[in-house]
């Protein structure tokens, strides 16, 4: 007897050797006539689990397993699948079952749920975890032996790509592909394990997919994850506390002050909470929010934190008595030791050590350590409900911010952020008093510039003058009157003034330009030439101040007694041709540096434009090259057998030789003998 649905031909060419799949055709075929078989297969073996196609669904309202059936109640029937509208599914629903008809499978329904839509996309279908086992007219139950039932599940996706869903399309482990998706909003690689739950329902599974990206420190996967489980129970303290540690990982400590807060609200016995929160206010510096939140579980308190609590809590009181009495290195050293020791985001603290470093007069080290301090605008509405130095914490900050804006030039932006602390504090007298310190520098400098650019510098002085009394380490109005006292010949003074600005900000080019023209005015050359080298470095396409370096450099060597014939301004890389030439030029009494080359050479051509920068920056030197293909006699009579080649002469003597030089050691060495 063949199968159902097999030609026949092919039944009558079967042997013993055919498969067991083929002998148990006779005992799966209906048998036609008035002993026709009952339908207890109900339409063949669609949804069964050797068969990845959609089921067959029945439409039975009275049929009941058999008792020793292990996977349904007793008279109640199989789910239908909604959704189905495939033909074949309209066909079995037509075909229905008959009243009275008991199940003889042993094994349990077998359910699939699958998409009811049809498309382009990849569906999928999950089975229940359960083992199941051929059964009924084709095996007794128990019967079976060799066939171990897999015991992992594995959800069942339909291959994308080809459209002939079937046989073979049907993908194991829930991927159609080994090659991980990227996200559509940034395009970055996404862990499909982190893309799954994010349509699940159920809080639980996406807080465990939250905590698995926490663990690998994926932080905003984690917090897209803990961000839906909050969505679904908002009232649920566990879901806003893993929120908060997720924001902790982000840096973002206000907001996670207000989760945490939150949680402690919904849930206030829950101590993790509050330990949380503890460390969260101890890295704020908050010191007492931070205890209150140690002792409120009622239980002993861990005790490293604790001793961490109280080192920070120290550092803080040190820090204050050494601001009040100006110890700014002191301050400075406690409030790095309360930042190491646990309040590293403090806001506060941080602006604590601006303020030291910029009395100090480090003035850029200041701005660098403001620049680094989390904003308030974060932080949360507890924080801001304190009193720092006697003062509102956000007004302390922009004092400070308004103080390192003064020094460094910023004025309009300065009187901005002293405004904005005036307004936060209104009654805090030191506020009042940096604000109108503040205005009165501004007021002087617009008055001084003012006076400068009419010619009147002696009132431009005093006006300058004026500002400096409210804020006498200023390194503009030191420069600004440093100018005023040049124009009026008053060089030593002048000298005095860039000496002061230069002190409070080593930095300062403006003040760096004034004190080099002093000293030349002064005739102290080597002073001069110091500074305007540093110039050089610092402004290397300034053609003045390397036109100026020269003239110091030349009056520094006729200071000396050199001879300086033959220098000039603005001199070139001038190319030797001839042995004779070449006699010459190392014969001068100034330092003579020749550079031996070729065209193809590769290493020539990329040290060439730097060769022409310091024939620029250091005029006093003579810069000479020398083509080796040009001019081989040369090569061969200095002896030159690597490119590129630098040799520096003076008076004829050979002081230095370097073959295939760094630009450092080039230029140290130009520098070394031009002088």
């Amino acid at each position: 007897m063949s199968r159902p649905g097999e030609p026949s031909g092919r039944a009558g060419r079967r042997t013993e050797l055919d498969p067991v799949v083929y002998r148990f055709g006779s005992a799966l075929a209906l048998r036609e006539g008035p002993g026709k078989d009952k339908v207890d297969d109900n339409g063949g073996p669609l949804g069964s689990p050797v068969s990845p196609l959609r089921p067959r669904v029945s439409a039975a309202a009275n049929t009941s397993s058999s008792s020793s059936s292990s996977g349904s109640a007793p008279g109640k029937p199989p789910a239908p699948a909604s959704g189905d509208t495939s033909p074949t599914a309209a066909a079995d629903r037509s075909r229905g079952s008959k009243p009275g008809h008991r199940r003889s499978s042993s094994g349990p329904l077998i359910f699939s749920d699958r998409n009811g839509g049809s498309g382009g996309g990849s569906s999928s279908a999950s089975s229940p975890l359960t083992n199941v086992l051929p059964a009924g007219n084709i095996c007794p139950s128990g019967k079976i032996t060799g066939m171990v039932p897999r015991t992992t599940a594995r959800s069942d996706v339909l291959g994308s790509g080809t459209g002939n869903y079937g046989h073979g399309s049907i993908v194991r482990g829930g991927t159609s592909g080994g090659v991980p998706r990227t996200d559509a909003g940034t395009g970055s690689l996404v862990d499909p394990s982190a893309r799954r739950p994010t349509a699940s329902a159920d809080p639980q599974l996406v807080t465990k997919a939250g905590n698995e990206q926490y663990k690998r420190g994926n932080y905003v996967e984690a917090l897209r994850f803990y961000d839906k489980a909050v969505a679904m129970f908002p009232a649920n303290a566990a879901c806003r506390s893993n929120r908060a540690a997720a924001l902790m990982g982000l840096g973002r400590l206000g907001e996670a002050v207000r989760e945490c807060e939150e949680a402690a609200r919904l849930d206030p016995a829950n101590g993790r909470v509050h330990h949380r929160l503890a460390c969260l206010y101890l890295r704020l510096g908050q010191i007492e929010n931070a205890r209150l939140h140690i002792f409120s579980t009622g239980s002993q308190p861990d005790p490293v934190e604790l001793q961490k609590l109280q080192t920070v809590e120290r550092h803080l009181g040190k820090c204050g008595e050494a601001r009040k009495i100006g110890d700014w290195k002191s301050a400075l050293r406690e409030a790095d030791a309360a930042i190491v020791a646990g309040a590293d985001s403090s806001p506060l603290l941080i602006a604590m050590k601006s303020e030291a470093l910029l009395r100090l007069h480090q003035i850029d080290e200041a701005d660098s350590a403001l620049s680094i301090s989390p904003k308030f605008e974060m932080l949360c509405a507890p924080y801001l409900n304190t009193k720092f130095f006697g003062m509102h914490p956000e007004a302390y900050v922009y004092i400070v911010r308004a103080q390192v804006d003064v020094a460094l030039g910023r004025f309009e932006h300065a009187v901005e952020v002293a405004e904005k602390a005036k307004w936060m504090d209104s009654r805090s007298i030191e506020v009042a008093m940096i604000l109108n310190n503040v205005k009165s520098v501004v007021k002087a400098r617009i008055q001084g510039n003012e006076l400068f650019k009419s010619g009147h510098f002696a009132e431009a002085i005093t006006a300058y003058g004026e500002g400096l009394k409210y804020d006498p380490s200023n390194p503009v109005l030191l420069c600004n009157r440093a100018a005023c006292r040049s124009k009026l010949g008053q060089w030593e003074k002048s000298l005095e003034d860039c000496n002061q600005a230069l002190r409070i900000q080593p930095s300062y080019i403006k003040a760096l330009l004034r004190r080099a023209d002093s000293n030349a005015k002064l005739e102290r050359w080597a002073e001069s030439v110091q500074d305007y080298e540093v110039l050089s470095k610092e402004l290397p396409r300034d053609a003045e101040v390397a036109e100026a370096l020269f003239h110091a450099q030349v009056a520094l060597k006729m200071s000396q007694g050199e001879e300086i014939s033959n220098m000039k301004f603005g001199g070139e890389v001038e190319e030797v041709t001839s042995l004779e030439q070449f006699q010459a030029a190392i014969c001068l009494p100034r330092a003579s540096v020749i550079c031996f080359m070729a065209v193809s050479n590769q290493k020539c051509s990329q040290i060439t434009p730097f060769v022409n920068s310091l024939c620029v920056r250091y005029p006093s030197a003579n810069f000479l090259k020398v083509d080796v293909d040009k001019s081989p006699t040369i090569a061969k009579a200095e002896n030159v057998r690597v490119l590129p080649t630098f040799k520096i002469y003076k008076s004829g003597t050979r002081m230095k030789e370097m073959i295939c030089p760094s630009q450092q050691v080039l230029e140290y060495s130009v520098r070394h003998y031009s002088l």
